[in-house]
């Protein structure tokens, strides 16, 4: 059902167990692009070598001094594009007619490289050979050898850039002598054309986003291959701004119990690898943190599977990535899993719930079975009196617990300990008090109108009805945690309604059916003896739920001296 639920609100899940875990996350991995960012690119803002700037809007006319640098980072782009940073210069490119590129495919290609964040494309015009070159600022910068003021005029603008949360690439031309390819981009001679700005929206819902998981004691980290200032401008944007900016090249630095040091501090990593992530998703794990990891592409794979609870994207993700994962968004969007949490948490809660209903329920059940057998008096329930209490019991577990709401302060709360025992003694000693104080006061009832002379079929009939209104007393007490006799009575849940009627129901054909009365052995029975049944039941939840303050104070004690996390699901 939780599956189920988490599939209407766009999170396909591969493990069902992965839900409840992530309702214990304390950390979430989160990239940038796509995620907390609508990977909607556009070419925002111009540089040139010669410190002229441009910022593109629209209306704005692009000079001609800017062409070449729209045209060489449309030339160093895939050329049927397919990534949001090439389909955006390509856009750029395709707005202004005046800039021409050549037909077909380029006769040469140099991939982006792990040591090289830099790609180039080789043109042909005849005998004429032209390479353009995207990627890194400081990719490009070592492929033209830049140094001195040039170096610096160039950094300066990508600081300004990149402050902005603007996605910065430097582009650069070469020219090879023939079609004797070198093998790397290094063995040419670039030129830097200029700098070209991207901008990448946040997400609307990202911030909210954020601020829940901060409220619910879930640290969320982004990790970007991103310029360090475009990685820490967008994290402010988001919220995440909390927190140290680690690279790429200073986590490479640090060995395994010096990063976990780090983690500490550290909110953004910037300039990443794909593999570093698994380093990460490692480091936090070894920190003792359960950690929700979210990754698209291949490289990915392993931090996903080495995760907790791995992520992948529905729409830009690959094949397996999707493998790897336990849950596939199919939106791309922060939201759904900040909704996904909730959604985690509050079927932990509801199998709380319907475990405490079971424990509850059944004492009073097994101490009425027992107690005549204890006094050497006829019994009271047979098998098919147990029937019946079942099949009220098994759908209020199987349906009415399940659709329960989420609790008010359900993202409110840190964590729960994943060590955390699903029966965990203060919630059987609540319980059995419960259960205890309605086979007491059932017991009491037995005992009075066995003393008073009634008869043996009605007294079952008696104590069977004032049983049913106890059992509905105690799902009412177990639906929240809070101590709202209100919110008991009236908190929406469809289930228990259509349960509610069924009960109903067949108690109004227990009471008005003569040959329903002589199979379960009961006796006519007054109004008054009814009215009693229905007393006990009300008399029963309002103690329960009077008493539930006091035990919210004593599980929050013991949850702070053992467990922190825990108190609200004890």
């Amino acid at each position: 059902m939780g599956a189920w639920r988490i599939g209407k609100i766009g999170v396909l899940t591969r493990r069902a167990a992965a839900i409840e875990t992530l309702g214990s996350a304390t950390v979430l991995c989160t990239d940038k692009t796509g995620t907390l960012t609508e990977n909607r690119m556009w070419l925002a803002e111009l540089w040139l070598p010669t410190g002229e700037t441009l910022k593109l809007g629209a209306g704005v006319a692009v000079p001609e001094s800017y062409h070449l640098l729209i045209e060489t980072a449309a030339l160093a782009s895939a050329a049927v594009p397919t990534d949001p940073m090439d389909i955006a210069l390509h856009g750029a490119r395709a707005e202004r007619p005046d800039i021409a590129l050549p037909a077909g495919a380029p006769v040469h290609v140099y991939a982006l490289r792990p040591e090289l964040l830099a790609m180039s494309n080789v043109w042909a015009d005849g005998d004429t050979l032209a390479t353009s070159a995207k990627g890194a600022p400081e990719a490009i910068a070592a492929l033209c050898h830049l140094t001195g003021d040039a170096l610096a005029a160039m950094t300066a603008a990508v600081e300004a850039m990149a402050v902005r949360g603007v996605r910065v690439l430097a582009v650069a031309t070469a020219t090879p002598l023939d079609r004797d390819w070198a093998e790397t981009q290094d063995d040419y001679a670039y030129t830097l054309t200029g700098l070209v700005g991207l901008a990448d929206p946040i997400r609307a819902s990202v911030p909210a986003a954020v601020a829940e998981c901060r409220s619910a004691g879930i640290r969320v980290v982004m990790i970007t291959g991103d310029y360090a200032a475009t990685a820490r401008s967008i994290a402010t944007q988001a919220g995440i701004d909390d927190g140290d900016v680690l690279t790429g090249d200073d986590l490479a630095e640090l060995d395994d119990a010096a990063l976990t040091a780090r983690l500490k501090s550290v909110t953004v990593f910037a300039r990443i690898m794909p593999e570093q992530k698994l380093r990460i998703v490692q480091a936090f794990k070894a920190a003792g943190e359960v950690v929700a990891m979210t990754g698209d592409g291949v490289n990915d794979a392993p931090s996903l599977k080495a995760a907790h609870i791995g992520i992948a994207m529905g729409k830009r993700g690959t094949d397996v990535a999707r493998e790897a994962a336990a849950i596939v968004l199919l939106d791309d969007d922060l939201g759904s899993i900040v909704q996904s949490v909730r959604l985690g948490r509050r079927i932990y809660d509801n199998i709380r719930k319907a475990m405490a209903f079971i424990f509850a329920v059944h004492v009073p059940i097994a101490g009425l079975a027992l107690l005549p057998l204890f006094f050497g008096m006829p019994l009271l329930f047979g098998p098919i009196h147990i029937a019946l209490l079942e099949m009220v019991i098994d759908p209020v577990c199987a349906l009415v617990f399940e659709a329960e709401r989420d609790e008010a302060d359900i993202m409110a709360r840190p964590p729960r300990d994943p060590a955390e025992p699903l029966f965990a003694v203060p919630m059987i000693v609540w319980s059995v008090f419960q259960g205890g104080l309605a086979f007491a006061m059932l017991a009491s009832v037995f005992f009075v109108e066995t003393w008073s002379g009634m008869p043996e079929a009605e007294l079952r009939a008696l104590i069977f009805f004032a049983l049913i209104s106890e059992i509905v007393a105690l799902i009412l007490v177990n639906r929240s945690f809070s101590a709202a006799l209100g919110e008991a009575l009236v908190r929406h849940n469809a289930a228990l309604r259509y349960v509610g009627v069924a009960i109903t129901g067949v108690t109004g054909v227990i009471l008005f059916l003569p040959q329903a009365q002589a199979l379960l052995k009961f006796g006519s029975i007054a109004w008054t003896d009814m009215a009693l049944a229905l007393v006990l039941g009300v008399v029963l939840l309002v103690l329960l739920e009077g008493c539930k303050p006091l035990v919210r104070r004593l599980l929050a004690r013991g949850a702070r001296a053992s467990q922190p996390g825990s108190v609200t699901a004890a």
